[in-house]
């Protein structure tokens, strides 16, 4: 499916690069350069496609993101530029719309990048009947997939920021790593994880991209396991801990992952007098967690949309059951993060980076 949708998108930039080669020598200056010498201006059509091409150093993804996000740009001021001619009965020049859609998609997709490199917290308080003793801080860390946005060096120094927020807990809900991590981020991020210092430990679940979908990391998915345990983090797959003072932690696998366990298996034989926190990296099995009475439950996956309009695509067709923020089903609260990253693409113009601070307290 990866191959067909890529080989399409591929296929489609490279009609839009010559789409853009040919809006471009619409370009008035370029046409008085025509008139010297064609093969000249559109060598200089040709010019601007080159450079956006440039883009396939960071990988072809982006590559398609940036002339998709271009060739919609013209397309759009190129219309209201025609809505607005018909309706002043004087036409708006080309070199008019197509200024404001270079300036319009440079525009949205530097504020993209910025929503995908800074990083905010965000801070949620749910309140709970059962008998727990006292507070809990939970902070969650998802999708950071190392290597496009944050290294292993940045992750450390997010650590270290988040440590200061004094959590009870540090949960990474998946997607951890990519395809095309480095070990040494790797193994930097998973040295920074033992470092981390919060009184219950750090808990860790296998997002889809964590194990790996293609062979060409230079690191293997036991080499990632072993990183982890090495530096004392905990590994829950379709398992669970007591964490004490009546909470519990259920870490479920993947649903890539073969023979994930159901709801009421993982479920099965909990006390539910505890409050239960489940963590399920990819959110679509609300149903099945809200009938099986779990309190909270902490996703990621979807990376809040990333890409608009990515993520109300995946809702449409029923991929997840939420994109970003907090859903309340019975009496299950859900929770999905953007991530501190993505996967592949520099920009997020659907949403933005975070890690997320969660306080669960009694109600009084």
């Amino acid at each position: 499916m990866w191959y067909a949708l890529i080989g399409s998108l591929s296929l489609f930039t490279l009609a839009g690069a010559v789409y853009l080669v040919f809006r471009f020598h619409k370009f008035s200056l370029i046409q008085k350069l025509s008139k010297r010498s064609k093969p000249l201006s559109w060598a200089a059509a040709l010019l601007p496609v080159i450079l956006i091409g440039c883009f396939y150093f960071v990988n072809l993804t982006t590559l398609i993101v940036v002339m998709l996000h271009l060739v919609v740009g013209f397309a759009v001021c190129g219309l209201v530029g025609y809505v607005v001619g018909r309706i002043r009965k004087k036409k708006v020049s080309r070199d008019l719309t197509g200024i404001a859609a270079v300036a319009l998609t440079v525009v949205y997709l530097g504020i993209g990048w910025f929503s995908a490199y800074h990083i905010f917290e965000t801070d949620y308080t749910f309140y709970t009947q059962k008998a727990v003793d006292g507070e809990l801080r939970i902070a969650v860390i998802a999708d950071s997939h190392l290597g496009i946005t944050i290294d292993g060096k940045r992750f450390g120094r997010q650590l270290k920021r988040i440590e200061s927020e004094e959590p009870d807990l540090l949960v990474i809900a998946g997607d951890f790593v990519d395809d095309d991590s480095k070990s040494e981020d790797m193994i930097e991020a998973c040295r920074a994880l033992g470092e981390f210092r919060s009184e219950l430990g750090v808990y860790f679940i296998y997002g889809n991209h964590d194990n790996g979908y293609f062979d060409y990391r230079n690191f293997s998915g036991q080499e990632l396991r072993s990183e982890l345990e090495k530096n004392g983090v905990v590994i829950l797959e379709d398992s669970g801990v007591d964490l004490g003072g009546g909470y519990f932690l259920l870490g479920r696998n993947d649903r890539s992952m073969p023979g994930r366990a159901s709801m009421d298996v993982l479920t099965n034989g909990i006390d539910r007098s505890e409050y239960v926190i489940l963590l399920d990296h990819q959110p679509n099995d609300y149903a099945a967690e809200a009938e099986a009475g779990v309190d909270l439950v902490i996703s990621g996956h979807t990376h809040g949309g990333h890409i608009f309009p990515a993520g109300q695509i995946g809702l449409l067709t029923g991929a997840n059951d939420r994109r970003y923020g907090t859903e309340v089903r019975d009496n299950t609260t859900f929770v999905v993060t953007s991530g501190v990253s993505g996967w592949a693409i520099p920009f997020k113009t659907g949403t933005f980076s975070e890690y997320v601070i969660i306080d669960v307290k009694p109600e009084k």
